[in-house]
């Protein structure tokens, strides 16, 4: 059903997560949107058959993701089950727990409790007997940081997640977490947090930096802004576009003139690269090697075909850094 291994991966590249031993492919899918109750079936499956057969072996997804939260989850265990019962040891599955997922006081935050029973829920609606990596997805002010890291340390000797990671950390607190993690002994190895050419915020809070000097690795999400850094807005904004359909994540107050007139010289950029304004916007993310992988969303199988041409050329000059800069910070 699948191309053939060696086909397989060949067009992808793998990378050390951190200083561990687990290699992310540098494109990943993620699961944010597309694969809730609303999504089809047979295009999600889709999805899925493409992105495994471009290399693409990290599937991303959280406790929420949906909606309603849970179905993203529930959904990808009957595609597992259907489509990839003899692949589960060349898949790299990964879930989080930390935003509010149902009602009550224990149903949100960081608390051992609430992660603990999410990670159960999570297996039983994958149908997994482990994940490869569990991520605490935000920080709480309101549980001591001992305790989230105690219990992330607890379900990874448990054995139902192999890795812990962290998403939505800052670097002061990434680097503390850090440090109680080691003293647990457990393998601490990633972070995940938004990152884009108009979204620079782990260069000011630290964490880019505390992450390198930590040797964890890094994954982005929203690379591409929500989808503002591809084609889809150069001539305004289409009638069948995000904003039209459902407006949570991205809304059109966001798409001014201003941005529209940097969304256009950036493409400029892009077209002198020879490639497109998505493809360009990830390899930037991957341009310095601190970022381990870059996680695509998509609502079909050509746009994870074209994005993952991106690795092709990671490569920039000074001149195409310093103008993007100037286009995107102005």
């Amino acid at each position: 059903m699948y191309q053939p291994v060696e086909e397989r991966y060949s067009s992808m590249e793998y990378v050390s997560c951190g200083s561990c031993g687990l290699k992310l492919p540098k494109i990943s899918l993620g699961f944010w949107h597309n694969f809730g109750d609303t999504a089809n079936m047979q295009n999600m499956k889709e999805l899925c058959r493409t992105a495994f057969d471009c290399g693409i072996t990290h599937f991303d997804l959280a406790n929420n993701y949906g909606p309603e939260p849970g179905s993203a989850e529930r959904n990808l265990g009957e595609i597992l089950k259907a489509d990839f019962a003899g692949y589960r040891d060349e898949l790299i599955i990964s879930t989080k727990a930390g935003y509010a997922m149902w009602n009550g006081p224990y149903g949100d935050g960081g608390s051992r409790k609430y992660l603990i029973a999410s990670l159960d829920q999570s297996l039983r609606r994958l149908g997994l007997d482990y994940v490869d990596i569990f991520y605490h997805h935000r920080m709480d002010p309101e549980t001591p940081l001992e305790e989230t890291m105690l219990a992330l340390a607890q379900i990874v000797r448990s054995g139902k997640a192999l890795y812990a990671g962290l998403s939505n950390y800052d670097g002061p607190t990434l680097k503390r977490a850090a440090a109680l993690l080691e003293a647990e002994e457990v393998p601490f190895i990633i972070n995940q947090n938004r990152y884009s050419i108009f979204d620079r915020g782990i260069e000011h809070n630290g964490l880019k930096t505390q992450s390198h000097e930590l040797r964890k690795g890094i994954i982005a999400f929203c690379p591409l802004a929500q989808g503002l850094l591809t084609n889809r807005y150069i001539n305004g904004i289409p009638s069948d576009s995000r904003i039209r359909t459902d407006g949570r994540f991205l809304q059109e107050k966001a798409v001014n003139a201003e941005t529209l007139d940097k969304i256009r010289k950036l493409n400029q950029i892009a077209e002198k690269r020879g490639q497109s304004l998505a493809q360009m916007a990830l390899a930037w993310i991957l341009r310095d090697g601190i970022v381990t992988s870059v996680l695509i969303g998509a609502s079909r199988p050509a746009q994870i075909l074209e994005n993952v041409k991106a690795i092709r050329n990671t490569a920039f000059t000074e001149e195409e850094l310093r103008e993007i800069d100037d286009i995107s910070l102005a």
